[in-house]
């Protein structure tokens, strides 16, 4: 699969999701607790060693040189003192955070360890916070950071199954001069961060994490240019929440005429294969 096609799917599941059936009520799910979310790290705050980023439902970890881990959280409960978030997969990795007064301990305990055993031998990792991120951890990480977070109300607005929420969401998530419209800077910056959380959850070091963001630049302000052209139907150079909704919310009225009159299709037949062509070679550019 192309990189241009893989980056874009975190934000194609969300435009997905609003095209399914009405979505039955669900109670608000257990979460991380606001106090531990945001960025934490190990080491001196001017060249940390690792850092973990929490969200809601989610956590990043970051090393120099081992493979990043994300964890999306299916299930957090709390034990013994413990906020414990299993992700999904086939071992279903867990993530365990407790707070200290110095700040913030983790465990990631093996697959294989029974519940009511948690965390026991697993390795405790210390964690504090700095006063500011390093600056050149925030120029790679920044934008995913914020898309890891934007994610979480994407899937919350895609799936209520509202009409327009989906929409809604994206612009309100991706909206940074708050006009209430997306430009074409705004659509990139959505790209970049989805880029960004594919190459944390493919499992990059931080140098291939900052490759993935950096070649995401100039793919991500392609696809935002395509998505534009094809979504501006007013012209104004801004997409909007309805423009994005536009024919994927419901069915428009469509009576039809009776005056039409079926026709030799061969010619609309070959037009449309090339459009296809061009679409699947622009999805195919690397």
């Amino acid at each position: 699969m192309s990189r241009f096609r893989t980056w874009l799917r975190p934000l194609a599941a969300a435009l997905l999701l609003a095209s399914a059936a009405q979505a039955e009520t669900q109670p608000t799910p257990a979460a991380v607790p606001e106090a531990l979310r945001g960025a934490w790290f190990t080491g001196a705050c001017a060249d940390p060693e690792a850092m973990l980023l929490l969200t809601a439902r989610a956590a990043a970890r970051l090393e120099a040189q081992e493979p990043a881990r994300l964890y999306r959280f299916r299930q957090i409960r709390v034990q013994e003192g413990w906020t414990i978030g299993t992700a999904g997969g086939a071992e279903a990795p867990r993530l365990m955070l407790r707070p200290t007064a110095q700040g913030l301990e983790t465990a990631e305990p093996e697959a294989k360890l029974r519940e009511d055993r948690l965390p026991g031998d697993s390795v405790v990792a210390p964690w504090h916070r700095c006063p500011a991120p390093p600056v050149a951890l925030a120029a790679v990480h920044g934008e995913g950071a914020a898309f890891l977070a934007a994610l979480e109300h994407l899937e919350e607005g895609c799936g209520s199954g509202t009409p327009g929420a989906c929409a809604a969401a994206i612009v309100a998530q991706a909206d940074v001069s708050g006009d209430g419209r997306l430009s074409v800077a705004e659509l990139a910056r959505l790209l970049r961060g989805a880029a960004w959380v594919v190459a944390v959850q493919e499992g990059a070091t931080q140098d291939g994490v900052a490759a993935a963001v950096g070649a995401g630049g100039l793919a991500g302000i392609l696809a935002a240019r395509l998505l534009m052209e094809s979504l501006d139907y007013d012209g104004d150079g801004r997409i909007s929440a309805a423009e994005l909704a536009q024919d994927r919310v419901g069915f428009a009225t469509a009576p039809g005429t009776a005056a039409g009159r079926p026709l030799r299709m061969d010619g609309v037949t070959e037009g449309a294969g090339m459009l296809r062509g061009l679409l699947e070679g622009l999805a195919d550019w690397r």
